[in-house]
């Protein structure tokens, strides 16, 4: 019997703290990690037949987490960016994604103002995971037909979060992004 849903539901929750909604990344790395082994749900989800978009898989009322499934058409490579107060678990089932890890080195005392660099950089192939802790600055890319489940700790359309330009050394609120279509699983 392979890890299933239900199996990724039940240890998201023993790893988030329903009062503080605080999470045991790793906990949830290794949850997704195992979700991701399912080739059922990934066919499913990110298959050949799944549509095009941002899909919200799941919304936990209780604590508070989102499972999402990103599939595209075409490849991107986003602005560096954070996911303000929340985090986010990035797992992916088709292709590739390169991961680039930031890190602040001013005070954030002078307003969009910012001067980042480059941290860590590396690649999630198929069934491997990437974690980033609330304010935790990152930057994705991935080529055409790439597909990736998300999961974060609460609606980021709900929180401020930030986009950061290297090059002209700024920093502003990112826009509000909206999810495709949901389907509770």
């Amino acid at each position: 019997m392979s890890y299933g849903i239900e199996e990724f539901h039940e240890d998201c929750r023993a790893a988030i703290d329903s009062l503080t909604r605080k999470a045991n990344l790793e906990g949830v790395r290794r949850a997704l990690e195992m979700l991701l082994t399912n080739e059922e749900f990934v066919a499913r989800y990110c298959g050949p037949d799944a549509t095009v978009g941002i899909h919200e898989l799941h919304r936990d009322p209780k604590y508070d987490y989102i499972l999402l499934a990103h599939v595209y058409a075409k490849g991107r490579t986003s602005p560096p960016h954070d996911h303000g107060a929340s985090w986010a678990v990035y797992g992916q089932a088709v292709g590739w994604t390169d991961m680039t890890e930031y890190e602040r080195l001013d005070d954030g005392s002078k307003p969009r103002h910012a001067d980042i660099r480059i941290a860590r950089t590396y690649r999630l192939d198929p069934g491997k995971v990437g974690v980033f802790g609330p304010h935790k600055i990152h930057q994705i890319h991935f080529p055409d037909g790439a597909r990736f489940i998300r999961v974060t700790g609460t609606d980021l359309a709900t929180i401020e979060t930030l986009r950061y330009d290297m090059s002209a050394r700024t920093v502003a609120k990112s826009e509000r992004a909206q999810t495709a279509g949901s389907a509770s699983v």
